[in-house]
Parts: C-alpha cells; structure tokens; sequence
C-alpha cells in the first residue's frame, strides 16, 4: 500500500509532464479511432445502401454498358418467372443546394411486394396512385426530405443529364427499420416510367431483381434461366454491389489507417519517454525502496501500472476527441470517394463497439509496450547501481551498439523486404513500420555523433557555451535520444508525405498536357470525371458540328460494365493519330498498338487494370457485349492515372461494332487555325441553352478541374500528417519539461558559478534548437526512404500506378525548418523555468 502510495504522490508531484503525456496518448489515439470511423461510416453507408436497395433479391439479371432491354421482364413474367421486379437506377442533382446528389430508384410498385418493405404498395390508395399516373411523382424518407426543406405535395427541381427536370413529392417513405432508414438517405422513388422518362433509358431498365430458393433448387433455376436470357445479360448475386464497393475503396481505406498509425507510434515513443524519465527521476526512492526490501516484481508493476493509468486515461480522452475529429475527417473522406469511386452520401457518423473496442485496445497496447523497457529496467538494476545517475548513462552507451546493430537490422529487413515481389498492401505498410523502428534505433547514436562533429564549429561561433550546449546532450543521451527520435519520426512522416504528394501531382500534371489534345471539351453535367454520364442530345451535337471554327470533332461515351468480378470502366472514343501520340505506353510500339487499336478487335488498358488482372499486352480480355461475350486482343498498356480501378479504351467503330448504344456523352473539339478558343466556347453555350446544360473546358480548364479534384483528395492526408507532427511536438516539450526537472540541481550550480539567467537561458534554448535542428537532418534520409517506398512500392500495389519520383527541395528545408521550429518552441516554456533556477538550491542541496 505504501508503496502506490509513493507512486501515487510521484504523479500528484510532477502533474504537467503527465497531462502532457496524457495529450500525446490522446492524440495518437484520436486520430486512429477517426480513421476508424470516418472509414467504417462510408462503408457501412454504402452497404446499407447497397443492401436496402436489393431489398430481398437473391439475384440480379444485369445487361451491357446500356442496361437491360424491357421487353426481357415482360417475357419473364409470362415465363412464369416470379417473382421478378425491374429496377432502374440513376444519380440527380439537386440546385437549390449546390453539391447535394440523390439517387433515383424506378420501380414496379405492384411487383414490389417480397423485395422492398418501404416501398410503395396497391393497398396504399392514393399515394400510389399518383405514384403511377402524375408526371414527375417522387417518393423520399422523411429524413430526406427534411434536410431538403420538403413537404409532401412540394414540386422541386433536379438536374439530371443537363437538364432541368420539374418534380412532386406526393408521400414518405415508411421504413421499417432503422437500418433500412439509414439506406434511405438520399434516395427518391419513382414510378419505373417516370425514371426512364428522367433518366432517357427508354425501352431499358437498369436490372431486374429475382428471388431465388436456395441450395439444389436454386441452382437448377439459376442454369435454367441463364439459358433463356438473350445475349449479354448476365445473373449475378445480389451482394456482389455491396461488397464490390467495399473492395474498391479497401486500397484507400487502408492506406489512410496505415497513416493514422504512425500517429500512434509518434504517441508510444513519447510514453516510452515520460515512464523513461519517470524511472530517472526517482532513482534515489527507487534504491532505498529496493534497499528496504521491496521486490523487482513490485517495482516492475508500480511502473507499469503508472504508464497504464497514463494510457487509460489518454485513451479515454482520446476516444472523445476521436468521434468529434472524425466529423470533420468524414467529409473528406467522403468527398474522396465520391471524386474517385462512386457517389455515396454520408450524412452521420455510425458508432460501433468494434470500433472503441479497437480504440481502446490499441491505446492500451501501445502504452503497456511503450512502457516495457523502463519498467524493466526499474525493476533489474541492482539497488547500488540505481542510486547512481553515471551507471544509467553507462548502461545507455553500453547497449548503444546493440541498440545499432537491431536497428540496422530491422531498417536492412524492411527495405530488402519490399524488394520480395508481392501485391499484399498490409504486408508492406508492416515492412515500411519495421525500417521506420530500425531507423529510430540509429537515431540516438546518429544525433550523438552529428552533435561531436558540431562542437569545434559551436565554440568558434557561439564560444563556451555553445560547446557545452552540444556536450550537455551528449552526456544526456538517455534523456534526449528518445525524444529526438519521435521528432524524427514525425518529421520523416512529412518529408515521405511531400514527396510522394508532390510527385503525384508532377506526374498527373505532365499526364494531362500529354494526355489531352483537344482544344475544348464538352460533355453532360456530373459528379466526377468518370463513367455514369447522361449523353448528349443529338441535336446539340448536330448543332455543335455545323459551328465554324472546327477543324475536328471526336465523340466518346464513359460506361461501366458490370460483372461478378467487379465493375469495368469502359471509355469508347475516336482518337485521331495526333491524339493517340500523347498517350504513354509501358511497352510496344504506339504506330502498331495504334494500328490494332483502329481495324482489329483490339482495346488498350490502363496500367492499374492491368495490374489488378494480371494482364499484359498481347493477352486477350473477355467482356459482356450486346452480342454475348467477346475476346478482345490487349494491343497495349497505357498510364492512366483517372482511376486507380483501371480503364479499357476501345475505339468507337469497334464499340459500334458490338454494342447498339449509339450515345455521346462527351466531345472533343479541334480548333481551326486562327479560331479564337474563348468566342467558340461562348457559341457553343449559346448553342446548348435552350437543349441541355453542359459543361464546357477550354485544354486548360480541364487539367486545372483534374489538379484541383487530385487535391481534395489529398486534403484527409494533409490533416493525417499535421496531427502526426503535433504528438510529436507534445513529445518534445514533454521530455524538455522533464529534463527540466532532472537538470534543475545541474544548472542551479551552473547559476552559482557565475552563469547569469540571460546566459542559462541562451543555453537551454540552444539545446532545444541543437534537439530540432539534428532531428531535422536525420528526419530527411528517412523521409526520402519512406518517400520512395510510398511511390515505388505501396503506390503501386494499393492501385496500380506508376509514378515519377519528383524531389522538391523546399520540402527538405521545410522538414528543418519544422523540426527547428518545433523544438524551439516546445523549449520556450522549459528555458524560462530553468532561467529562474535559484542557486541557493543548489547550494542547499551540495
């Protein structure tokens, strides 16, 4: 009992250098359990979705690029197949509030029964009525419509495809579950007509749903029916969309959770410092107790026991702080997917158990590990040599070639590791975490000796003083080694950050000049840049053709193709020769893929398709066609870096040729010699006024809207390494705090020999700049390692790219500049209270 007692009166004594440690738990653990949520919000709001939508289907019947022909569910119905129910699907945006997306939902009401339970019914009277005979009638949640400001009976807008579309909202929708409400979110039912009225799928619904028994039976139906299906529909699972969505964000998700880590870790190296010093600074109670008879046991638990309280408490804290920064990081994260993958709308963060659970064991493990060592080093020196502060610091200096040797080890592990081929994500983050810890370990012995080589340099320019400032962290190894690390450590994180954003961007950049030709591009209003487009009307194409000032007009079309395996996207264009000349190729010859690619039954892939399929050039590739399945010849391999789920480029005869979509959802404009770029683009919007609202970029406008979407989703990754730089800055005033403590006997004697405050002052803060300024230069070998890691390496197997390595020298010195910055002012509050060091202390304690 006496002894938690003493325990106990230890941290009461010494409250500051423990509520820091307490902030740097909470921090590291904040931003963890945000990931965490913001992550598992999105994907549970997609599932959910995914899910309330296919209701109670089995099955799906799914069609090519243009969905599935009407006709097909008529048939199916007099087949006998049932129960059966057309749905049709497509994305809205609503104008009175910029930015907000619904999606619609074209059902069948009277063939709704076993599949929906909030969808309408024939015994719900008049709401269904007006359902199936009032133009534009719409169903929404209550929940929806309120944050829409909607009442029953209101007629609002949305643009879909360009154009403006007049709607009723004629009732709510009644879920009957709280999950099921939660899939609701966004969504606007409509009659199957309406929706194809809305959507221009005339004659064609997106897929219909089918219940099939289960086990022998519904096998034996499935082949049956599959053998009754006209070519290129296709019967798929009814979760597949759900868990398609899911894998196409997991690479994202998974590098976000890997970088919230390293928060953590920053987190754990300052708990490692704060038990570290608590053992120094009770070196004398720790012998007398261990004098009087108290057991290495007790010792080791009183330790640990104080680190876990610590880390409860900052864990605790931290999953507070965690749910209110996971608010603002689910925006982004969101944002991120819906640039990137697909439209989802997430509106509340969704609470687990799993996820605290996660939390809390994550916060608790990292500090029982963090306080390992110092607990058993308090509980394994003799009580003799505990008393004394030079056998600590000969221990130290002792294991330091240990200490390099593991260090060494772990960093030769981790790099040679990534070197083994392997497409596993997880398996690299644990290789690049294993050379990071190898890297920490140098780090004391690396500081140590930067700081002997600055000592000449130091006196000439700073006298005494300056000399003493570097040999006072030398011989405190043990106190400034491992903050100096965890500097390191963030610091590193934000140089390998930079660098990897930053060549990025370069590379996306030179992509997009080589990459777009066409002087103006045009095409239908849309979320992102990619598939899912409404097309463009034919007259406004017709009418764009006849404007002066064109040399050259090429038509594309930007589809999905949707399998077991995952959805494709499909973009069908003509690409002249000049065009086809910007486009970067792993491997081949561009005239003769550029050949092949115009008169064979031939397509090019982007890289990161080709690199989740396992494809080459010169491998055939079998798609879903409006005639049945087709092989098509791989002519080449192009970067790509529009998607991270990969792209197949086919030219518009061949598309034609096996597809009876005629759409256009985008032009490509070649100016005449002499047309004046900025007077065509105002032609062309007069043109498409009184049609279609489009959106219209000049060749520049559009690489600036591409640079400006690769942007926001980076900001989350922006946030992710400021808060890493900010556990670290708790870390260094909090081992500055603590030397305080230790050294104030030190300096006291200092200040009794003759060292005014002003000259105590200038020691301490140039002690703190020498921490900064070392712990910058070696942050920068490790940022660049993790830099190249991150673009060579997990880049590449989380999404296929293949990236330019662009070394920016202002994040080097930006990276300094931070951790001088850092260390001085986390070193402002410790010099002032050392500064004011009575020497009559010293005296009284000499």
């Amino acid at each position: 009992m006496i002894l938690w007692l003493a325990g106990w009166r230890y941290l009461l004594r010494h409250p500051l250098q423990i509520v820091f440690a307490v902030v740097g738990v909470a921090l590291g653990v904040a931003v963890v359990i945000a990931i965490d949520l913001a992550n598992s919000s999105a994907e549970r709001a997609f599932r959910q979705s995914a899910e309330t939508l296919s209701g109670s289907a089995t099955h799906q019947l799914v069609g090519g690029s243009g969905g599935v022909d009407e006709t097909l569910y008529r048939q199916l119905r007099l087949a006998g197949w049932r129960p059966a129910a057309p749905v049709i699907e497509g994305f809205a945006a609503f104008p009175a509030r910029p930015g907000t997306t619904l999606q619609i939902l074209g059902v069948d009401p009277l063939a709704e029964g076993p599949f929906r339970n909030y969808s309408p019914r024939a015994g719900d009277g008049t709401q269904l009525g007006r359902l199936l005979t009032e133009p534009g009638a719409c169903l929404m949640s209550p929940q929806t419509a309120a944050s829409l400001a909607l009442q029953t009976n209101d007629s609002f807008e949305l643009e879909i495809g360009g154009e403006l579309r007049r709607l009723t909202l004629v009732g709510l929708l009644q879920p009957r579950s709280q999950v099921a409400a939660r899939g609701l979110d966004q969504l606007l039912v409509t009659d199957i007509a309406t929706a194809q009225e809305l959507l221009a799928m005339h004659g064609r619904i997106s897929r219909i749903d089918l219940i099939l028994p289960e086990g022998e039976t519904g096998l034996a139906a499935r082949d049956r029916l599959q053998s009754l299906l006209p070519a290129g529909t296709r019967i798929i699972p009814a979760g597949t969309r759900g868990e398609i969505m899911a894998q196409m964000t997991r690479a994202f998700q998974l590098n976000l959770t890997a970088l919230s880590l390293l928060a953590l870790v920053v987190g754990m190296f300052l708990i490692y410092n704060t038990m570290t010093f608590s053992v120094l600074q009770r070196r004398p109670l720790l012998g007398a107790l261990r004098t009087l008879g108290v057991t290495r046991r007790e010792i080791f638990a009183l330790v640990l026991a104080e680190a876990l309280a610590v880390g409860m408490v900052g864990t605790l804290l931290g999953l507070l702080l965690g749910t209110l920064l996971a608010e603002g990081l689910l925006a982004l994260v969101t944002r991120t997917i819906n640039d990137l993958y697909f439209v989802v709308s997430v509106r509340q963060l969704s609470f687990s158990a799993a996820s605290l659970g996660k939390g809390l064991l994550l916060g608790l493990g990292a500090t029982a590990a963090a306080a390992l060592a110092p607990a058993i080093e308090a509980a394994g020196a003799p009580p003799r040599n505990v008393l004394s502060r030079s056998v600590l610091e000969s221990r130290r200096r002792r294991l330091l070639p240990w200490a390099l040797a593991l260090g060494a080890t772990l960093l030769a592990a981790g790099l040679l590791g990534m070197a083994v081929p392997s497409k596993s994500v997880p398996g690299s983050f644990l290789l690049l975490f294993t050379a990071i810890t190898g890297y920490a370990l140098l780090t004391p012995a690396a500081a140590a000796g930067l700081l002997r080589l600055a000592q000449p340099l130091l006196k000439r320019t700073f006298g005494v003083l300056g000399k003493m400032a570097a040999r006072n962290l030398v011989a405190g190894l043990s106190r400034t080694g491992v903050a100096s690390a965890a500097l390191v450590i963030a610091v590193a994180a934000t140089v390998g950050v930079g660098i990897m954003i930053g060549s990025f961007r370069v590379t996306v950049e030179q992509w997009l000049q080589s990459y777009l030709r066409a002087d103006i591009y045009l095409t239908t209003a849309s979320a992102s840049f990619g598939p899912g487009r409404t097309p463009l009307n034919p007259e406004l194409i017709a009418r764009v053709a006849e404007l002066p000032g064109i040399e050259r007009l090429t038509r594309a079309r930007h589809l999905n193709l949707e399998t077991e395996q995952g959805f494709s996207e499909l973009f069908s264009a003509e690409i002249p020769a000049e065009s086809f000349a910007g486009y970067w190729f792993a491997e081949g010859d561009r005239e003769a893929i550029y050949q092949a690619f115009q008169h064979q039954d031939a397509v090019i892939v982007s890289e990161p398709f080709a690199y989740h399929r396992g494809l080459r050039r010169g491998d055939r590739l079998r798609l879903p066609t409006d005639r049945g399945e087709r092989e098509f010849a791989i002519a080449g391999v192009f970067t790509d870096y529009g998607s991270d789920q990969g792209r197949i480029t086919m030219s518009r005869r061949l598309y034609e040729k096996y597809w009876d979509d005629r759409g256009v959802d985008a032009l490509g404009i070649y100016l005449a010699p002499g047309t004046d770029a900025e007077q065509l683009v105002g032609r062309l919007r007069a043109a498409s006024a009184d049609l279609q609202q489009v959106v219209v970029y000049s060749n520049r406008g559009l690489r600036e809207a591409s640079l400006a979407t690769f942007d926001r989703t980076f900001a989350v990754t922006a946030v992710l390494r400021t808060l890493a730089v900010l556990v670290a800055f708790v870390g260094i005033l909090n081992a500055l705090m603590a030397m305080q403590i230790e050294r104030s006997r030190e300096l006291a004697v200092l200040r009794a020999g003759g060292l005014t405050p002003r000259q105590l002052w200038g020691l301490v803060i140039g002690e703190t700049g020498l921490i900064g300024l070392v712990a910058g230069v070696l942050a920068l070998p490790l940022g660049v390692i993790q830099a190249l890691v991150l673009i060579l390496v997990i880049n590449r197997r989380s999404f296929g790219w293949t990236m330019q390595t662009h070394l920016d020298p202002a994040v080097l010195l930006q990276a300094v500049a931070l951790a001088l910055a850092a260390a001085l002012l986390a070193g402002l509050y410790p010099a002032w209270r050392m500064a004011r060091t009575a020497p009559a202390l010293a005296l009284r304690e000499e």
